[in-house]
């Protein structure tokens, strides 16, 4: 904290442009597309496909500033986070301290929930590979954003489901998660995640099928879910 960072970040493209920002930073001085003459006082520049800039700010207080690109479907789709961390002397003058953690939904998501979940209605799968197949398309819908389509999630922000061992090591926690959504410090395979999960408005057979297909995937353990284990938890 009090030292100036200076960033230089490029775009590859090939055809998408950058929309840069730090989240909790004003960047003192942008140098438009890397070149002599600056802007000062900007939230979020663009950087052209193929280009690039530099960007200089002075940090105020410590914390963990995100490096995103503003694009934000692009955001979480495709990983394309950074994390700086800053230690230092707090100034509450300046930041009083973090109130609450609400992870981004994206809306899809949410138009999912609409739409599938009126009454709390949606068909049984009758076994477990028509779970998986179900399963499958909720994932997409509303879990691949945060944690890809790889189940590898994204690194200091969301936690891998591949062969993890928070999840395989407690059913009954991860239909908790789901249900009542979770936040707080949790360690996954080895990794500290600090972060928040919004409970997901899907009902008892949309949360066994989608954990169904999160066990039978990417080295998992295997583990069916039933609606009956779901139903009796919300109890």
């Amino acid at each position: 904290a009090g030292e100036t960072v200076r960033i230089f970040i490029g775009n590859g493209g090939p055809n998408l442009i950058s929309s840069f920002h730090v989240i909790g930073e004003i960047f003192d001085r942008v140098y438009t597309e890397g070149g002599e003459v600056f802007n000062k006082n900007v939230q979020t520049t663009l950087i052209p496909s193929g280009g690039s800039t530099y960007v200089e700010f002075k940090l105020d207080v410590p914390g963990s500033y995100v490096l995103v690109d503003h694009s934000i479907f692009r955001a979480f789709n495709k990983g394309t986070l950074g994390i700086l961390k800053v230690t230092g002397s707090e100034n509450k003058g300046i930041y009083s301290g973090k109130i609450a953690d609400e992870t981004y939904t994206p809306a899809s998501s949410n138009m999912l929930s609409d739409k599938v979940n009126i009454n709390n209605v949606s068909v049984k799968a009758k076994g477990k590979v028509d779970q998986i197949e179900s399963g499958r398309q909720i994932y997409k819908n509303t879990c691949m954003a945060c944690h890809q389509a790889n189940g590898e999630g994204i690194p200091s922000a969301f936690p891998p489901l591949a062969k993890s061992d928070f999840l395989n090591a407690d059913k009954n926690r991860a239909i908790k998660a789901i249900v009542n959504g979770l936040s707080g410090k949790i360690t996954v395979n080895g990794k500290e995640y600090d972060s928040a999960m919004p409970a997901w408005e899907l009902n008892d057979n949309e949360v066994a099928d989608v954990l169904t297909f999160v066990y039978s995937s990417w080295g998992n353990s295997g583990k069916v879910v039933t609606s009956e284990d779901v139903k009796s938890l919300r109890k």
